[in-house]
């Protein structure tokens, strides 16, 4: 029997005056992110808790920034034109169906007294600020950020790549600057526009630029003055290796595939500044560049900074095996934030790595783990060993380690697909993605640059008009340079996509 929390002074019968600001008749499980861990933990609560959330004894409220999940691991082929967009994320109000979803940003936690403070579309346009929500059970999952460092220039023209937003606004950009290239008689300007550097040699920078570089050299077939040989790839890495999770015999593998498609790849480097879009690495190299990809490692959500659950010293919540906050009593964490123990690992004080495919198992344990404190049972710990990995190089190129064997080239890159299509949520979903893969290799590559996007009402504002450069409804109104495809000097930074906090 689940046990509904009356502590709160509510009276039976009661009309609430607001939806979620006001107490809950039952059980409130307040599930913070949408993303893999908020997702499927409250995806397999609304399973086990069926009978509970159709008597009214449990309501599940899911709070996200985003009104949908976003399959990371796709968006390197979203970004070169393999899936649509729309298919690489999942909304979340079709899949929650049995769920309160939210759309807002949880500005901080206080546990002690049971409350979220929450800013929404809707508090902003009341101008009452933020509202705080009681809940009797926390599950954070907020995810991450772009780990950033303090490089000069990077702000202003740093592309990150952590959202379908900033995938599908590189690639705009890329095709963007292969226009430049093909109408400018400036050789300087010719030259930065088809430069396009990648900070990171992790998953994200290492396929995010096989599958763009695949992309771009197909493109290039279809402009008379731009040859595949005349675009520069570099991808950047501070330590001596990369895609270390596949192994060392399988990353210098990656390096040599990579370093064969006239990819420029350097190791032990540094991005010292890349001002005035002039990339100035730690290896004395200087060159400019119109296109610097920031894929340089994540960070914990700023949110956790503004709670008072415990926290370790890199910013994660310290949990148990059970998937507990550390010292907390109905909070519990998984995925990105949390610090989690590996009891598979034989090293003292290992924690499991943040990646989907611990998060997604973290889910499915974490929830089964709500459910039963709810009904007074044992939690049970998360345990499960590192099955191995893989990566795309680009389109019929990839390597992969897992479970101790080692795949490179076509089969690494079919199992990539393989394990992905296998990981992605809702048969909708798997469906729409196997019928484009199936279809792109019966049809010709989508080469069309949709820059507009960024800036819909832009074209309408100059009509009407508005001043260039003056904030719009939906952003600033730019004008274009018919000449070249890219925006004129009116606030923009060159950063595709909206900004994301």
């Amino acid at each position: 029997m689940v046990t509904a929390a009356h502590s709160r002074g509510e009276t039976p019968g009661t009309p609430q005056k607001n939806r979620f600001t006001g107490p809950a008749r039952g059980t409130r499980i307040l599930v913070a992110g949408g993303g893999y861990v908020g997702m499927y933990t409250a995806l397999h609560l609304q399973k086990l808790l069926r009978p509970e959330l159709a008597r009214g004894d449990v309501e599940i409220l899911v709070v996200s920034h985003d009104p949908y999940m976003t399959y990371q691991p796709f968006l390197p082929e979203a970004a070169a034109g393999s899936i649509s967009p729309r298919h690489v994320v999942v909304p979340l109000r079709r899949v929650l169906d049995k769920c309160a979803v939210l759309i807002g940003e949880i500005t901080a936690v206080t546990h002690a007294k049971r409350t979220a403070t929450v800013s929404t579309l809707a508090t902003a346009e009341e101008g009452t600020g933020a509202v705080e929500i009681p809940y009797d059970q926390l599950v954070i999952a907020p995810g991450s950020i772009s780990r950033t460092l303090p490089v000069p220039g990077l702000a202003d023209y740093g592309i990150g790549f952590k959202t379908v937003e900033e995938a599908i606004g590189l690639r705009n950009h890329v095709i963007e600057q292969m226009d430049i290239a093909s109408s400018t008689r400036d050789p300087a300007i010719r030259a930065a526009a088809l430069t396009f550097v990648f900070v990171g040699g992790g998953y994200a920078g290492v396929e995010a630029l096989g599958e763009l570089e695949d992309m771009a050299r197909y493109t290039a077939r279809y402009y008379h003055n731009v040859k595949p040989e005349d675009l520069r790839w570099v991808l950047v890495e501070a330590s001596d290796r990369i895609l270390p999770e596949v192994g060392e015999e399988m990353g210098r593998y990656a390096i040599r595939e990579l370093r064969r498609r006239n990819i420029d790849v350097r190791l032990e480097t540094r991005l010292d500044s890349c001002e005035n879009r002039l990339v100035v690495l730690s290896d004395g190299s200087r060159f400019p560049s119109r296109t610097i990809v920031w894929t340089a490692g994540v960070k914990p959500a700023p949110v956790l900074a503004a709670t008072d659950l415990p926290l370790n010293d890199r910013g994660r919540l310290r949990c148990t095996a059970e998937l507990r906050v550390e010292g907390t009593d109905r909070a519990w964490a998984a995925g990105d934030a949390a610090a989690v123990p590996d009891v598979t690992s034989a090293e003292p004080g290992a924690l499991c790595a943040p990646n989907a495919q611990h998060a997604v198992r973290q889910a499915k344990v974490l929830a089964e783990n709500v459910a039963a404190s709810l009904h007074d049972r044992p939690a049970k710990q998360y345990a499960h060993k590192y099955a191995g990995s893989v990566a795309s190089l680009g389109l019929h190129k990839g390597v992969a380690y897992v479970y101790g064997r080692k795949l490179k080239g076509y089969p690494a890159w079919f199992m990539h697909r393989v394990y992905h299509l296998s990981r992605m949520p809702t048969l909708n979903r798997k469906a729409r993605i196997l019928g484009e893969w199936l279809l792109s290799g019966l049809f010709k590559r989508e080469i069309v640059s949709l820059g507009s996007l960024e800036h819909p009402r832009a074209e309408f504002a100059i009509a009407a008009g508005a001043t260039p450069g003056r904030t719009t409804g939906n952003g600033p109104a730019t004008t274009r340079n018919t000449n070249t495809g890219d925006p004129e000097d009116t606030g923009d930074t060159g950063t595709p996509g909206p900004e994301k906090s």
